[in-house]
């Protein structure tokens, strides 16, 4: 998956865009104001000129970027098919967008450098389309958002969020095996400096944005536990840590509870592992909790669905020229015990897609509520400058042909989740009318 400079907009001889006469600078508005039309033989001529001279010189800077920087050859003949093509960015835009970024120099009362100016005009042109799953990635942003969609980050292992009294990071959770669980770092810790740095009233992803760093570095917190008077200062090496994005949990008459919280790329090796901790340890049905699952990637979902559907087709996408693309299954891992799917309103993407598989082969009993209804695909773009952009790009079909875009999927058997009883007692009606389904199956 995957500039041009003009003059001042404020010059009077600016044909295309100036300030009304008479307006001042604390005026919000500018007009487009055409400046007095010459002789009709003189246009042509003086048009036929421009004509001339301007595409030379196009050619002339053109010749020289691909000659003098290779690196971005592929952005360059993007931008000169777009331009035969008279789109978005012609010569009124263009004189626009300088009449802007002028305005904003001159006038607005903060300094704004020119990078975030430019990030912010592709992110619009993106985001123009309406493709509310659309996005524009500067280097930093792709970095980050690769790191997550692999599901491997360098960091301490520790969950965050902020505390609602103190307004202050708190750990909610420690991950097993990682640098914060050697450390004696604990849920609930609140924490007070990073580094020595006060990170009270500090927005999360900065505060998550310092506690992170790269593999063998060392990060100090100053942190407050609950019932302790005096804050400690922990020194934690920062390390590799992959998310846990599979749980598995052996229940009682040969049930195994098998979670996916998401689909990133350590998912499939994830769920391969519990999948066969849970045959080793005499699996006779199967409860797989799709609940609350966003999706993520459908490399990783067909993988895991290759590990339990028959032989066949597990989605198939079609983009809107017609053409299809078809993820196959060989059947030669068929889950050989019963299995029942908990799916919810919050069931997304390629979830989903799992989820629609199972169902249409029959291989499964689906419960709970009808998912989100998200049958749409993105693909990431990169771009040669390390800069990238995420398009909607194709619908996904389910085995059975069903587009369950904005429709969802609904389970076989609906049960709603009585929030009061699982909030008091940790009761859980979904999963517990899940359980009763498989037991008669495996009797």
């Amino acid at each position: 998956m995957e500039e041009y400079q003009g003059g001042s907009p404020f010059d009077q001889n600016n044909s295309q865009y100036r300030p009304l006469a008479g307006e001042t600078v604390e005026a919000e508005s500018m007009t487009q104001t055409a400046a007095p039309a010459p002789k009709k033989v003189s246009r042509l001529r003086w048009l036929l000129i421009g004509i001339f001279v301007g595409t030379m010189t196009s050619l002339i800077v053109v010749i020289a970027m691909l000659v003098f920087h290779p690196g971005i050859q592929l952005t360059l003949t993007n931008a000169l098919i777009s331009k035969s093509k008279g789109t978005v960015l012609n010569r009124e835009a263009q004189d626009k967008v300088d009449l802007i970024e002028d305005t904003i120099e001159q006038y607005y009362l903060e300094d704004v450098d020119e990078e975030t100016l430019r990030d912010g005009l592709y992110d619009g042109l993106v985001k123009a389309t309406g493709d509310k799953y659309a996005d524009y990635y500067n280097e930093k942003d792709l970095q980050d958002v690769t790191e997550k969609n692999s599901g491997i980050f360098y960091g301490i292992g520790a969950y965050v969020t902020i505390d609602a009294d103190t307004e202050y990071p708190k750990l909610s959770g420690i991950m097993e095996g990682t640098p914060a669980e050697a450390a004696g770092l604990k849920a609930e810790d609140i924490v007070v400096k990073v580094n020595g740095q006060d990170v009270g009233g500090m927005e999360l992803t900065d505060a998550v944005a310092l506690i992170k760093g790269p593999q063998g570095t060392k990060v100090t917190l100053t942190i407050l536990r609950a019932g302790e008077k005096d804050y400690r200062e922990i020194e934690v090496t920062r390390d590799k840590v992959e998310s846990p994005t599979v749980t598995y949990e052996k229940l009682e008459d040969g049930i195994a509870y098998i979670r996916i919280m998401q689909f990133d790329t350590v998912t499939t090796n994830q769920f391969a592992e519990k999948l066969q901790q849970a045959r080793d340890d005499g699996m006779k049905g199967l409860i797989l909790d799709l609940r609350s699952n966003p999706g993520g990637m459908v490399e990783s979902v067909v993988e895991i669905a290759r590990m339990m559907l028959p032989k066949g087709l597990i989605v198939y996408t079609e983009d809107k020229y017609g053409n299809k693309k078809e993820y196959k299954c060989d059947g030669e891992n068929e889950l050989e015990v019963p299995m029942t799917v908990l799916i919810n309103e919050n069931s997304a993407s390629a979830s989903e897609i799992l989820a629609g598989a199972i169902k249409d082969y029959g291989i499964g009993t689906l419960v709970g509520k009808t998912t989100y209804g998200k049958g749409i695909v993105q693909k990431v773009f990169r771009l040669t400058d390390g800069t990238a952009l995420k398009l909607t790009i194709s619908h996904y079909y389910s085995p059975k042909g069903n587009d369950i875009h904005e429709v969802g999927i609904k389970p076989d058997q609906e049960v709603e989740l009585d929030a009061e009883k699982y909030v008091k007692d940790g009761v859980d009606t979904q999963l517990d009318e899940a359980i009763k389904i498989l037991k008669e199956k495996i009797k």
